[in-house]
């Protein structure tokens, strides 16, 4: 009878011992827990400070502030036609609240299409307002002349912006600043006749107006917030003036969201095969995970309470040049104290740093919390790839926050305490077994995030990360 012989054993060489793929079979293999590609550092969750919300509520509650935020206006584009959209034209501080919407489809069709390209002049410093133009595409440089004659560039505007609107504060109203085209582009722009020839023709436009007009008259700080009555510098003993200071009547609340999913394992799996690493454990340890990124993806994404979606309009800028430099974040830090978290998408990161050595320049890493990571002024700069990079993978931007309560920053919202929970904010409750034998367990987190004064998050927008920018 023929002697049987491994595939890799050749047949005029007889094999002499137990081979290696057949021993494995009476031997315990060392291995490793399930591993996951989709963990990822998750700065955002571990930077935030997380605040208490009792009640699955929180309220922000604020002085009162008559300054009416800046918004952007949407546009439909059909071929090489551009119209805006009628409901977006209440993003003009002008329009804020304004709901008619017959009258803001009228305003809408008298704006008229003009395309531009780079280095074309849009309007002229100390020349007349005579329109209002609306940016539908590209990016615009604002220009002014320094107390000594030297031009100097002091912002940017780009798509959904609009400029021409503080015309109705002004008595002459003239452009305090010339703005060129730094692309080719388009713009939206109707002339101010045309509006005026609706606020004649309709007393709801007109008292909607009026009443913005005296808004913007009220004595307010440089935030916008009504003034607290003071006196100082007196001698003797005048009278002091009385004050009081104002709240919104109507302050924003935030309610804790969930991300909610079922982890099953059936009775046979989680009797059976719990050696030498418990099934159950395992499956709940990849599913916490999964459910952490997206919690962090909402925290940045959400459109009720992400914090892309709920900077301020006024604390967003646009890069320059296109890629991050040096000078668009030192522009983003100066716009709010205290900056302690800047955020951004790995490859907005490299993108800087290819500015940076272009320039000669060298960050200092910071350490946080035993890692060493890429700075800018001392602020860090964490990566998270949940914040997108559109334009066919060429455009992001970068968060900056000043976080805590103390600070009036940003903060995180979660609920500790609930049934059993298993870790801050995240509960596992046992389901029961199905007719299937299928043990069911209901895994919950419940988080949201609040922003407690404008200026803690600004957003640099614009960002163009593709290499081929670094020469």
């Amino acid at each position: 009878m023929a002697t049987a012989v491994e595939h890799d054993q050749p047949a005029d060489d007889p094999r002499l011992s137990l081979s290696t793929q057949a021993a494995r079979n009476l031997a315990t293999t060392t291995k490793s827990e399930p591993q996951m590609q989709g963990i990822t550092s998750r700065w955002l969750l571990r930077t935030l400070p997380w605040v208490q919300a009792r009640g699955g509520t929180y309220r922000v509650n604020r002085r009162l502030s008559y300054a009416v935020g800046r918004g952007r206006v949407s546009f439909l584009k059909t071929g090489a036609d551009v119209k805006v959209v009628p409901e977006t034209l209440a993003e003009l501080p002008p329009l804020r609240g304004f709901r008619d919407e017959g009258l803001l489809r009228e305003l809408a069709s008298r704006f008229v299409q003009r395309d531009f390209d780079a280095g074309h002049v849009l309007v002229e410093e100390g020349r007349p307002i005579e329109e209002v133009f609306l940016v539908a595409h590209g990016k615009l440089d604002r220009i002014t002349t320094g107390k000594y004659g030297t031009v100097q560039r002091v912002g940017v505007l780009a798509d959904g912006d609009h400029l021409g609107e503080e015309a109705l504060r002004q008595s002459e109203p003239v452009w305090h600043e010339t703005v060129t085209a730094a692309t080719a582009g388009t713009v939206l722009a109707v002339n101010w006749s045309a509006v005026r020839e609706l606020l004649d023709r309709s007393p709801e436009f007109r008292a909607h107006i009026d009443h913005y007009l005296a808004t913007t008259k009220q004595s307010v700080n440089r935030k916008g917030e009504a003034d607290v009555a003071l006196a100082s510098g007196h001698s003797g003993e005048p009278v002091l003036p009385g004050t009081f200071v104002d709240y919104e009547l109507a302050p924003r609340e935030y309610g804790l969201s969930v991300a909610q999913t079922v982890l099953r394992v059936h009775t046979r799996v989680a009797d059976l095969y719990n050696e030498p690493m418990n099934q159950v454990q395992q499956q709940l340890r990849l599913t916490i995970e999964a459910l952490r990124e997206r919690q962090e993806h909402e925290m940045v994404n959400n459109r009720e309470f992400g914090l892309l979606h709920n900077a301020d309009y006024d604390q967003r800028i646009s890069t320059h040049s296109g890629p991050p430099t040096p000078d668009d974040l030192d522009a983003l830090l100066s716009m709010r104290r205290g900056t302690r978290v800047l955020l951004a998408h790995p490859t907005a990161i490299a993108a800087f740093g290819r500015q940076c050595n272009k320039r000669g320049v060298y960050p200092e890493p910071v350490e946080v919390a035993g890692h060493h990571v890429p700075a800018w002024r001392g602020v860090p700069l964490f990566p998270c790839n949940k914040i997108p990079v559109n334009g066919g993978g060429c455009i992001s931007s970068i968060i900056a926050m000043r976080t805590g309560e103390e600070e009036q920053g940003v903060v995180g919202l979660h609920q500790t305490g609930i049934p059993d929970e298993y870790e801050p904010g995240l509960s596992v409750r046992f389901m029961g077994i199905n007719e299937k034998a299928v043990i069911s367990y209901l895994v919950s987190t419940y988080y949201s995030a609040a922003v407690l004064v404008p200026d803690a998050i600004g957003i640099l927008e614009n960002c163009e990360v593709a290499a081929n920018h670094a020469v």
